[in-house]
């Protein structure tokens, strides 16, 4: 059974075929979106592959664009149709726009490389991890409701993407994820064991602090690759000012340097998962010392009782 790809691809694709239609046409969004009854907002939105096209429509487009040949159409009434589809992800309602489009092209990716300085990368967080970073999204200010749909969606997600059609994946952790306490010591010590289960499923790096400086202090990075008959390579960055998608040759050649340094600067496979497991059983001694004290010695505890 092929890998579903759910809708981003072909509709980045359709968008793209249709704006170098039009342009070669000579004709301006404007016109198009005259000829359509609709916004140059839609038509930029569906140039941009960010909204789906119904087949009446596209079909004025060919038609206006004087596109006859019968294969091309079909080929793209097919992207079109891919286009509609829902993603697995509207079973849980309505997600962000830009959220859809990287859950799209995380579905579709043949290869995912990943680097990230601050928390464990969502496919691999486990439940009890990825509920306490929900219910410190946004401050802190989620309903109870609103944090149990994220963890949903995160844990299909993880099955969704994870299953036998898994993308070969490459995820090197800064050494701070390791030790940033999230949701507790006992989380934690769980969250890095099965960090480590997971790295014979994947290749698992850590950058050490010992390193010091090195390209990922710049931020979090994930370059998505496709089956080249389906689409080029694209880059994403997410910060405070929104999410980043590059599809350009210069951007990506960029960030695969970056990555490539990023990689020689990390740990070995084995070295790295002796560092999680090392700081995965500090996490659980701390916890257990925490829950189950040591017993006071008998000389200690009576000079307490005079005092």
């Amino acid at each position: 059974m092929p890998k579903p790809i759910g809708p981003t691809i072909p509709r980045w694709q359709l968008g793209e075929q249709l704006a170098r239609m039009r342009e070669t046409a000579g004709i301006s969004q404007a016109e198009i979106a005259d000829r359509l009854g609709c916004s140059v907002s839609k038509v930029q939105k569906i140039e941009a592959g960010d909204v789906g096209i119904v087949r009446a429509e596209l079909l004025l487009m060919l038609d206006v664009y004087g596109v006859t040949d019968a294969e091309v159409r079909d080929s793209l009434m097919e992207l079109q149709r891919l286009g509609k589809q829902r993603g697995w992800w509207s079973t849980f309602g309505q997600v962000p726009a830009p959220f859809a489009t990287f859950l799209g092209l995380e579905s579709a990716a043949t290869a995912i490389r990943v680097f990230e300085p601050l928390v464990v990368y969502g496919l691999l967080q486990t439940e009890d991890y990825a509920r306490a970073i929900a219910e410190t999204w946004d401050g802190g200010v989620l309903a109870e409701e609103q944090v149990d749909r994220q963890v949903k969606i995160k844990l299909e997600r993880r099955q969704r993407v994870l299953d036998e059609h898994a993308p070969d994946l490459w995820v090197i952790l800064d050494e701070a994820v390791l030790h940033r306490e999230v949701g507790g010591k006992a989380v934690m010590a769980a969250q890095l064991k099965h960090l480590a289960s997971m790295a014979k499923r994947m290749t698992l790096q850590v950058v050490p602090f010992e390193r010091g400086g090195y390209p990922g202090l710049r931020g979090a990075l994930t370059i998505f690759e496709f089956d080249e008959r389906m689409h080029s390579p694209v880059a994403y960055v997410e910060g405070q000012g929104g999410n980043l998608y590059m599809e350009k040759a210069e951007d990506l050649r960029r960030c695969a340097v970056a990555y490539n340094h990023i990689t020689a600067t990390a740990l070995s496979k084995q070295e790295s998962v002796k560092l999680i497991m090392a700081v995965a059983h500090q996490y659980a001694e701390a916890d257990g010392a925490h829950h189950e004290p040591r017993p006071v010695p008998r000389r200690v505890a009576q000079e307490h009782a005079v005092r």
